[in-house]
């Protein structure tokens, strides 16, 4: 629709308020209500309710907020915790040998059948600073920051397909049309920045996650509050740029115009859906300048892009850690990394554990440690939240499929335990949460649930995890369903 038209509807539609047929249809009762209302003492303009958004703020921040932002870097695919950071001497022993059955025995797995064989680490571990953290050598620039980070050793959960669990991990369900988590903070908290999105997503390594922009989406939540996905090279937002011809204060006319019908809309039939389309209107109009200002990582010194492994007009993880900098600093309230490519089964070179794992660790290692580098260096890790992980780890076991072993190693989908870690905002750094057995195949200590990593990170954020909800369909919905503990030992 050209802008023309647009303005011609407005005026066309302002005309129809004015007209005897819409007060005859539509405010004859109005006058009624009127009269109605001074007979029975219903004429005070005091306000009888609070927002669901002030509901939310008044009866769910029972913290002192330790955090004021969130980064989140998701590992599409599931990482393996053996070749990282879960270190497991015993499985050495086990190497090439026919798993126990009793690791088998009523266990569901997505792909191994018959009996696979055990399959120790293809990475070598040490210690590092003075918390002592295992980090394995295909990490050395993270092992340098591990100081600064607490290790969740025993995160569990219940599914093992990446769709759902990925699901689970961001919206508290594993199925479809719960508010993601940076939907649920910026509900909650609002956003610094009028001129940005609150909850603002970037994604590397070619593709999105398996759940695909479900992940991000605002459920029943208002949809102001869905994420934004910005790319890395072209324009940051599709269609971000005004028409060819149109210029910005032509743009800007226009979209006060629907702006105004909107509010009419709004003022007849009262669906706040309405009012998410004004903002959204605003919003769009105003990133048209801020987005492509604040994606511009050109504008860093060289000793930032040394630091990261950046290159400009790339779409990289390193760029992506950049950027996600650069959103915290100006006020985005939740950045979500996503990185595609760890789901290793061993089907080829790229999905093994001895070739394409470390590749992916490279492409990753030098940009999150060097985020956690320059956020402290700024002084923003203290009420930054930096947290990593992917929707569930991997097997101690070789894949197998229809007991015939895979061309490259490679190890299967695992939810009895994996490796998180959390860093900044109010989080205790140098330490280790949890621990698994000999071999890393289940959580035998300080066990951490999907849901108890959400509570932890809510409490950082000054939220009460049981507290804080939204009503819809009948019921109080929350992120952590009716689930979840906050891990002190993490959160303090």
């Amino acid at each position: 629709m050209s802008e023309k038209r647009l303005i011609h509807e407005f005026r066309h539609r302002e005309a129809s308020y004015h007209s005897r047929r819409h007060f005859l249809r539509n405010c004859t009762l109005g006058l009624g209500g009127l009269a109605l209302g001074s007979l029975v003492g219903c004429g005070k303009t005091e306000r009888l309710a609070v927002t669901p958004q002030e509901r939310a703020m008044e009866t769910a921040l029972s913290y002192a907020p330790k955090a004021k932002r969130v980064i989140y870097l998701h590992m599409a695919g599931a990482p393996s915790q053996l070749e990282m950071f879960d270190y497991k001497p015993e499985l050495e022993k086990l190497d090439g040998k026919p798993c126990p059955p009793s690791l088998l025995a009523g266990k569901r797995f997505a792909f191994i059948q018959g009996t696979p064989e055990m399959l120790a680490a293809r990475a070598n571990f040490q210690q590092h600073g003075q918390s002592g953290a295992w980090v394995s050598d295909l990490l050395p620039h993270f092992s340098q920051v591990a100081d600064e980070v607490a290790f969740l050793k025993a995160v569990h959960t219940e599914e093992f397909n990446h769709a759902p669990a990925q699901l689970l991990m961001q919206t508290g369900s594993p199925r479809a049309g719960r508010p993601a988590f940076g939907s649920w903070v910026t509900y909650g908290l609002g956003s610094e920045n009028e001129n940005l999105p609150g909850f603002i997503v970037l994604a590397s390594g070619g593709q999105e996650p398996s759940a695909g922009k479900k992940l991000w989406g605002s459920g029943f939540l208002p949809s102001i509050h869905q994420g934004i996905q910005c790319r890395t090279a072209g324009d940051p937002i599709l269609y971000l740029s005004d028409p060819d011809g149109i210029p910005r204060d032509l743009r800007g006319k226009s979209i006060a115009a629907i702006n105004e019908l909107n509010k009419r809309q709004y003022e007849e039939v009262g669906d706040p859906e309405t009012l998410t389309r004004i903002k959204q209107y605003e919003m769009a109009f105003k990133m048209q300048v801020s987005v492509p200002e604040v994606m511009d990582i050109k504008k860093e010194p060289d000793y930032i892009h040394e630091l990261y492994g950046t290159t400009p007009g790339k779409s990289t993880f390193a760029n992506n850690c950049l950027l996600a900098r650069r959103l915290a600093e100006s006020g985005v309230r939740f950045i979500q990394l996503y990185d595609w490519g760890w789901d290793h089964h061993g089907t080829n070179r790229e999905t093994s554990i001895d070739l394409g794992l470390p590749e992916q660790c490279r492409a990753i290692d030098r940009p999150m440690a060097a985020l956690l580098k320059d956020l402290k260096q700024r002084g923003m890790l203290e009420d930054t939240l930096v947290v990593w992980g992917g929707e569930f780890g991997r097997t101690p076991m070789r894949e197998n499929r229809g007991g015939v072993t895979m061309p490259f190693l490679g190890r299967d989908h695992h939810g009895e335990a994996f490796t998180m870690w959390m860093a900044g905002g109010g989080v205790q750094p140098g330490v280790t949460y949890g621990e698994t057995d000999d071999i890393g195949y289940a959580g035998v200590r300080e066990r951490a649930h999907v849901h108890d990593v959400q509570a932890t990170m809510l409490a950082l954020l000054g939220f009460d995890h049981e507290r804080f909800t939204y009503p819809f369909q009948g019921r109080d919905f929350r992120l952590t369903d009716v689930a979840g503990r906050v891990i002190r030992a993490v959160a303090g």
